[in-house]
């Protein structure tokens, strides 16, 4: 996960992997979009390789490029555990029921006081 956390930290790299995430692509497709030489664009796809992010297929002359999301999962499900939706999500049940049950209250009350009035008139 070390590995992968050091790939994604890069612009470019996470650039790469966008590119990535629809199409099969060669080096040279996409080094065209980017402004860094193909070398440069060369070494980037060695360290997303090297982690498991990218693998690569040869098919005649030409080596095309995909996006493996796997390791992004694991990291994802790690990050995951720092949310703090599930007890975000109990307050907020927790307010809407005593929201309601105030509401209720309060529809009831006029009723109630003014049976109240009555019996003690």
């Amino acid at each position: 996960m070390d590995e992968v956390a050091a790939a994604i930290a890069d612009p470019v790299r996470r650039e790469i992997l966008l590119l990535l995430r629809t199409d099969r692509l060669t080096a040279g497709e996409i080094a065209e979009n980017f402004a860094i030489s193909r070398p440069a664009i060369s070494r980037h796809l060695r360290v997303l390789r090297e982690c498991g992010l990218v693998r690569d297929e040869v098919a005649g002359r030409q080596r095309f490029y995909t996006l493996d999301a796997q390791p992004l999962r694991e990291i994802a499900g790690w990050i995951a555990q720092f949310e703090r939706r599930d007890a975000w999500e109990r307050h907020f049940d927790a307010l809407e029921t005593e929201v309601y049950r105030t509401r209720r209250e309060h529809r009831a009350a006029p009723a109630d006081t003014g049976t109240a009035r009555e019996n003690t008139a």
